[in-house]
């Protein structure tokens, strides 16, 4: 029985457990864990740089591989190249999940980085269609960073400083979407752009797309020799642990009262987070449909102000070079880090992180609708009004994702948030597969319609972009979205 000088309930440390440890280091450090934050950082630019590096290049690259007979057809063929890679991913990360939740983090992470070294340097070697769109393949199939990292990113930490770890991760994220088109936009086709430097017969001139995917696999090679330091975290308790823990004075473990444990469990019964099987869990389900509905409104609304910005402003697009969408790109991407890591901490904890999300998708609707008319301003005034723009939008963005992310991490026990990240990926990489090709073939529609009496050329397009907004924004009210139990009082219902 337990005195009544002591605590009623403490938790048990099993030793030679890397979860236990890291649980142990959480409670005794206070702070923040700055190196663990930037090692996620560093790993999910690893992840998200490859995604996007090659779309400024893809339909040169194409062109090259000579597999469109007509120059119409060369998107045709582009469209499978960008999509495999997700079709991969989306093929995979729900395994990726189950075994970083069975064998630990650290293995997928380590696993997933060598991948990018290898299949993304390949991929700049391709030397037809098909190898370039298994390269792109094997490289989604394999890459299983990102759920794994998710979970790692709310395990490394103390719980009020869950959602600066997840902030991190979509900053991080939303960055190497932002760096990638960058590498690729001024390192592909080196021979061609800085003949000073590089030989048309040297192994840049005969794969101009090689460059940038070296300098990718390169970064990744620096992630793989980190994993060195990366703790572990998953709970790993066997038998013999078990037997190994008993507290016999020793102040590092402490056990159960054996009736409070019955309760627990009895409790634990009755909280939907609880539940073993991941689909009956409706506050997990819930939180992923949302997250790729939003998804695909980012995916197509990052095809759309690319083509937007690049078009002619006869069609009501910006006129831009790919030199000027690079500088609204990468400010964009300083505006978003600068917020993510001072601002949005301190707002989530005063909101809680499902309001801020909720804003952020109702601030989106009234920025998107003004799009159009930013394309009417010239020269300085437009350049400030567009980087303004970009930036603020990143930054909902980034900000509904990152609440969504925490929603997803709480509504299931650690044994079970690898394959749930597994599981949201999945989806979502469907999605993101669907989001290019409709914003795509949206833009063309409209391009057709500049002189339409009712909502001509870009002004539909923008319409239809806040019609699947307003989408997300009303599921993530109730009935449809269901908040985890365990984590009720930090979201408003």
């Amino acid at each position: 029985m337990a005195n009544a000088e002591q605590p009623l309930l403490k938790k048990i440390y099993y030793e030679n457990c890397p979860g236990c440890e890291q649980e142990q280091r959480n409670e005794l450090r206070r702070g923040i864990p700055y190196k663990e934050f930037v090692f996620v950082a560093i790993t999910v630019l690893c992840a998200s740089l490859p995604i996007s590096s090659l779309f400024p290049f893809l339909y040169f690259m194409v062109r090259d591989l000579h597999i469109a007979k007509r120059e119409e057809d060369i998107g045709y063929y582009a469209g499978y190249i960008g999509s495999s890679y997700m079709l991969g991913r989306a093929l995979t990360s729900v395994l990726w999940g189950m075994v970083a939740d069975r064998f630990g983090r650290k293995p997928v992470v380590l696993f997933g980085s060598l991948s990018v070294v290898v299949f993304n340097a390949l991929f700049g070697l391709s030397s037809s269609f098909w190898m370039a769109i298994t390269m792109r393949f094997l490289l989604g199939s394999l890459s299983g960073i990102l759920g794994p990292i998710r979970a790692y990113a709310t395990e490394v930490c103390r719980e009020e400083y869950q959602a600066l770890g997840l902030s991190i991760v979509s900053t991080a994220w939303g960055l190497g979407l932002i760096i990638g088109p960058a590498l690729g936009g001024f390192l592909a086709q080196p021979a061609e752009k800085y003949p000073t430097i590089f030989n048309k017969d040297s192994i840049f001139g005969r794969f101009p797309y090689f460059l940038p995917c070296l300098c990718i696999s390169i970064y990744a090679i620096g992630v793989t020799i980190s994993c060195r330091w990366l703790p572990e975290t998953l709970h790993k308790h066997n038998a013999e642990s078990r037997e190994d823990s008993h507290p016999d004075g020793d102040t590092e473990y402490a056990l159960h009262d054996s009736g409070l444990n019955e309760g627990i469990e009895e409790a634990g019964q009755n909280d939907p987070t609880s539940n073993g099987n991941l689909l009956k869990n409706w506050p997990l389900i819930s939180s992923i449909i949302v997250y790729c509905i939003f998804q695909l409104h980012d995916m197509a609304y990052a095809e759309i102000f690319s083509l937007w910005a690049f078009s002619d402003t006869k069609y009501g697009g910006l006129g831009f070079s790919s030199d000027h969408v690079g500088l609204v790109l990468a400010i964009s991407g300083l505006g978003l880090l600068i917020f993510q890591l001072l601002l949005y901490p301190m707002v989530e904890k005063i909101l809680g992180p499902m309001k801020v999300s909720r804003l952020a998708a109702v601030l989106s609707i009234p920025l998107l609708a003004s799009y159009p008319y930013i394309a009417v301003l010239s020269g300085v005034v437009l350049s400030c009004v567009i980087n303004c723009a970009s930036m603020l939008k990143n930054v909902l963005s980034v900000t509904i994702t990152t609440g969504l992310f925490i929603l997803q991490n709480n509504a299931v026990t650690q044994k079970q948030r690898g394959t749930a990240s597994g599981l949201a990926l999945t989806a979502q990489s469907f999605f993101k597969a669907v989001g290019p090709v409709v914003g795509g073939a949206l833009f063309s529609w409209a391009q057709k319609r500049v002189d339409a009496s009712f909502l001509p050329g870009n002004q539909m397009v923008f319409l239809v972009l806040n019609i699947v907004e307003l989408a997300g924004l009303l599921m993530t009210f109730k009935p449809f979205l269901a908040i985890p139990s365990n984590y009720r009082n930090s979201y408003a219902t």
